[in-house]
């Protein structure tokens, strides 16, 4: 199994190396350059499998000779250990032929979890057989930098630094980030909005004398292994309501577009899905992208859904460079006119978007609404996140096909927006209810990349 460069100029890599590298050497992401298949026969027999023994089914075609299938098992089983919900990913049903898909019973109360957990423990066990170190850099909009710093504080081989936009996450994602004791682990809080904190991201993995030299690793959804982890989900959700024998649809909340094209994966490799709904927030980049209006950034607006603030959707990428049929100068061009501001979709690659992915978008009146009307309704709190994919799904779904709605986040780490939606302060989970109380350890910084690499040499491990 090997993995090339969307942008067509970096050597291809195994899975170890890909994971290892996040971000292409030559700015592009890395995808398979074979999408597996599964055969009807092979979906049917994940059905009552555990969560752990479905993810190695999903996830094994994947990995090549880079993990025994004894390593892959016990990597797997480590990972899930923590989550406090048996299935790990429980379906819930909002109403008829239409369910929540329940992604926040990991350690950090988010989606993220799978792949960060995951993520972690190959990370370890790759470095651990080489003999290896490195820092780990990622941006974040709020969930993905506690699920990075929970999975990797203490582990003796990496060293990890989370930049996320100073003012824009919620207090408990904040803390999240900012109440590890461990010393490998470090939250910077950047000046700027999470857009301009990816774009350093990918700025000191451009700077190759930087990256070289302090061994740079990225666990953003840049890494190829953080979205293939995600696959698995929508097979276990879709084989429990009747796949491969029927078709299920899937309505995804996202900024960032890589839980999405988890899901375009898991269709690529054989499951029968009928939609992939994107959902947005008044951040409709996507949004009007799919309905033709170009891809061109705007300012991010901040809104009770901090997750999805984002203009520039990293894996957006990926799609795009299936949707021009894997032509990698056509991504590197369209990639050269983002930088400057934006860019038009062909009519060919719109029509092939549009085969795959409906989309729509909330407006944060809406998404108050939708918490409040769902509550009465089912008694189900949504965080904003799945509200907004609540209400987009209830706009495009086909009732006669089930609809499953991806719930990214337990509606605690949004106590404010739950609370002024519906009366309702949702409480945190026991194992972290001591959370407001724990000290924190957070810099600062400013939105400049020399900055951020002299901080980042000074504190890592020697």
């Amino acid at each position: 199994m090997k993995y090339i460069s969307t942008r067509g100029q970096a050597p291809e890599l195994s899975f170890e190396e890909a994971m290892l590298t996040g971000l292409a050497r030559d700015g592009g992401l890395y995808v398979p350059a074979e999408i597996p298949q599964m055969s009807h026969d092979d979906i049917a027999a994940l059905s009552g499998l555990s969560y752990e023994e479905t993810t190695f089914r999903v996830m094994r075609p994947f990995l090549g000779d880079c993990f025994t299938d004894d390593e892959f098992r016990d990597i797997i089983a480590k990972a899930y250990a923590g989550f406090d919900h048996a299935a790990q990913a429980p379906l819930k049903q909002l109403a008829p032929n239409h369910f929540l898909l329940e992604l926040f019973h990991g350690p950090t109360l988010a989606f993220k979890d799978f792949a960060m957990q995951l993520i972690g423990q190959l990370f370890q066990s790759a470095l651990a057989r080489r003999g290896e170190r490195v820092t780990i850099v990622g941006a974040t909009s709020g969930d993905t930098g506690s699920a990075a710093i929970e999975a990797f504080k203490g582990l003796s081989n990496v060293d990890v630094f989370i930049l996320y936009p100073h003012g824009r996450v919620s207090e408990v994602q904040r803390r999240q980030m900012s109440t590890p004791a461990e010393a490998n682990v470090h939250a910077l809080a950047l000046d700027g909005d999470f857009d301009e904190c990816q774009a350093r991201v990918k700025d000191m993995f451009n700077d190759f004398d930087f990256r070289d030299g302090v061994k740079l690793a990225g666990v953003n959804s840049i890494n190829i292994a953080r979205v293939l982890a995600q696959v698995v989900y929508y097979f276990s959700s879709a084989v429990s309501l009747g796949a491969p024998h029927r078709k299920i649809s899937f309505t995804v909340p996202t900024g960032n577009f890589g839980d999405i094209f988890a899901g375009y994966i898991a269709k690529q490799m054989g499951l029968p899905i009928d939609q992939l709904v994107v959902a947005t927030n008044q951040n409709d980049i996507l949004h009007r992208c799919l309905d033709g209006q170009g891809y061109y950034k705007g300012e991010t607006i901040p809104s009770i859904s901090p997750s999805m603030d984002i203009q520039v959707s990293s894996n957006f990428e990926r799609a795009l460079y299936f949707a021009y049929g894997r032509d990698s100068g056509a991504v590197a061009q369209l990639m050269d006119e983002l930088a400057s501001g934006g860019f038009d979709v062909s009519q060919g690659a719109l029509q092939a978007l549009s085969e795959t992915y409906d989309s729509g978008r909330c407006s944060e009146a809406e998404t108050l609404a939708t918490i409040k009307a769902q509550l009465a309704a089912s008694g189900d709190l949504l965080c904003p996140h799945g509200a907004i994919g609540v209400k987009v799904a209830g706009e495009h779904r086909n009732p006669a096909v089930p609809m499953v709605t991806l719930a990214t986040a337990h509606p605690a780490k949004f106590p404010a927006a739950v609370k002024d939606a519906c009366g309702i302060h949702p409480p945190l989970p026991t194992q972290m209810s001591d959370l407001y109380d724990r000290s924190e350890r957070v810099t600062r910084i400013a939105n400049d990349l020399t900055t951020l690499e002299e901080h980042i040499r000074k504190h890592i491990s020697k």
